[in-house]
């Protein structure tokens, strides 16, 4: 029962502390990079894209709704391209909007300028 009351103290502190940036907040890195998760290996490897790498494209294109969401989206996007450095195939990324049939206004690109992206 005290680990119990322990927890609820935790989540709701958390909530507390997270609901003001929630507010102003774009989405996270955390949410870009695990809509994007089962695409690794179409991005480094090519193939065949994976029906979860799409529905996760999908699932972040509905996320980011405001231009402030987008542009930290984008922004996010651009730091998982550099981790991957050399391994990532930048013209599969460029592609993989319109091959799971989602529109975006703006290039994938490690040249794409976030600020600009609306």
């Amino acid at each position: 029962m005290e680990g119990l009351i322990k927890l609820s103290t935790l989540m709701i502190v958390c909530m507390l502390v997270t609901a003001p940036m929630a507010s102003e907040a774009a989405i996270s890195c955390g949410a870009v990079t695990g809509s994007l998760g089962q695409c690794y290996n179409y991005l480094t490897r090519g193939g065949i894209i994976p029906r979860g790498c799409c529905s996760g494209v999908q699932r972040l294109n509905r996320l980011a709704r405001t231009t402030r969401d987008r542009q930290q989206a984008c922004r996010c996007i651009q730091g998982a391209a550099r981790a991957l450095g050399p391994r990532l195939n930048a013209r599969r990324a460029a592609h993989l909007p319109g091959a799971c049939r989602v529109r975006i206004a703006y290039p994938i690109s490690a040249r794409t300028n976030c600020n600009t992206v609306r």
